[in-house]
């Protein structure tokens, strides 16, 4: 991937960062989305200086809702009415290991109803979380899809078609080393494929969350804070290498870091130190490359996501599904920036994470002056100055 120039070279707004993964800001669930305002979410970004991408959860008989929802959002981008709103996401529906994912919004789409989805690229899909052992004998679609449902050989030539990309996400726990190697199977795929997009061809969800592990990657409670010293001790973090990740983290992280290392995938990963570790993430993204990584926050400021309550408890800020299952984050993206810079990722690296990868994965452009309110700019600009590579150099 090429690199963005630099803050001094720009002539419009800075670089603003980018909550690349998000469910919901000011009590809205964006899964809601035929209630979602969003000239209200473009005042929210617009105040906290960043851009976003709502991410959303789709109940299969909403599909054609979702369609009309999706026009209604590329009428308002293309008259200019929400420039902080750069796209939207679907988190599945293909999920072979649903998670934190509504039940009921994890559906097989069959031949048409994908074609139905790629088309909605045209309108600002940019991504689709999916599975790549979805078709797997572990997956929750086993035995449930037929002939009308196609494969990932269909599926994401498809969707890279109308500039839609795969995000990989939600493994299975069964098998790892298979799990890993459709990883690399889905990437080869895309690398092949049509691209009718600008940027990545490929991104993942959320690095060491819903997928098999070796390690211990999140301590969020009491007892598991107490062990922590020791349990990352053992785990020698300075010593990790691309090449043993597969013995360390398991197979399907190691094959995600080293895809995002070639510069084949853009990576995300959570910097909320509560759905992963801020020491063991800050130093995936030193071997994955900060400008092949995204600060991605899974963001939800309700007790409300798709359709579900959800709640909190004492011990950490995350959102719980019945059963303990983490649903969604909380911290906004300034406090995630604010943790990685703590944990030593300053200057461009931290650009990159923040800002500069995702500019890059998803094709996106500096605002004009124009398009940012009037006093926000300065706002802007004090608010992300900690940031700016001139600053930090």
């Amino acid at each position: 991937m090429a690199n963005p120039s630099g803050p001094a070279e720009q002539t419009h707004t800075p670089l603003l960062p980018v909550e690349v993964h998000c469910h919901g800001f000011a009590g809205v669930d964006f899964s809601e989305f035929s209630l979602l305002d969003l000239e209200l979410l473009e005042e929210i970004c617009a105040r906290e200086g960043v851009l976003s991408i709502p991410t959303l959860y789709l109940h299969h008989h909403r599909l054609g809702e979702f369609e009309r929802f999706m026009r209604r959002y590329d009428a308002m981008r293309r008259a200019g009415r929400i420039p902080h709103v750069v796209g939207v996401a679907l988190e599945g529906p293909l999920l072979s290991s649903h998670g934190g994912t509504p039940a009921d919004t994890v559906w097989a789409p069959t031949r048409s109803e994908w074609e139905r989805l790629a088309r909605l690229g045209e309108y600002g899909l940019c991504y689709m979380v999916l599975s790549p052992d979805a078709f797997s004998a572990a997956s929750d679609f086993h035995g449930q899809t037929y002939a009308r449902h196609p494969g990932f050989e269909w599926v994401v030539p498809m969707l890279l078609g109308h500039g839609v990309r795969p995000a990989l996400g939600h493994f299975t726990r069964t098998d790892p080393r298979l799990s890993a190697h459709l990883v690399k199977d889905i990437v080869d795929i895309a690398w092949d494929a049509e691209w009718n997009g600008a940027g990545a061809r490929v991104v993942t969800d959320h690095l060491f969350n819903d997928m098999p592990l070796n390690i211990r990657h999140a301590f969020r409670t009491t007892r598991a804070r107490e062990a922590r010293g020791a349990t990352l001790a053992s785990y020698d973090l300075p010593g990790w290498t691309l090449d043993a990740m597969d013995e360390i983290a398991g197979p399907v992280p190691a094959a995600i870091m080293r895809e995002a290392a070639a510069g084949r995938i853009a990576a995300c990963i959570n910097f909320d130190g509560e759905h992963v570790d801020l020491a063991i993430a800050s130093r995936a993204v030193s071997l994955m490359g900060l400008d092949n990584s995204m600060m991605m926050t899974d963001r939800c400021d309700s007790a409300r996501l798709g359709g579900q309550d959800l709640t909190q408890g004492a011990e950490n800020g995350l959102w719980y599904q019945d059963g303990g299952i983490v649903a969604a984050g909380s911290q906004p993206l300034a406090q995630q920036v604010r943790n990685a810079m703590d944990h030593d990722i300053k200057g461009a690296g931290l650009w990159d994470l923040a800002a500069g990868t995702a500019h890059r994965a998803f094709g996106l452009t500096p605002l004009d002056a124009g398009q940012v309110p009037d006093g926000m700019l300065a706002a802007t600009h004090a608010q992300w100055a900690s940031l700016a590579v001139a600053d930090a150099a």
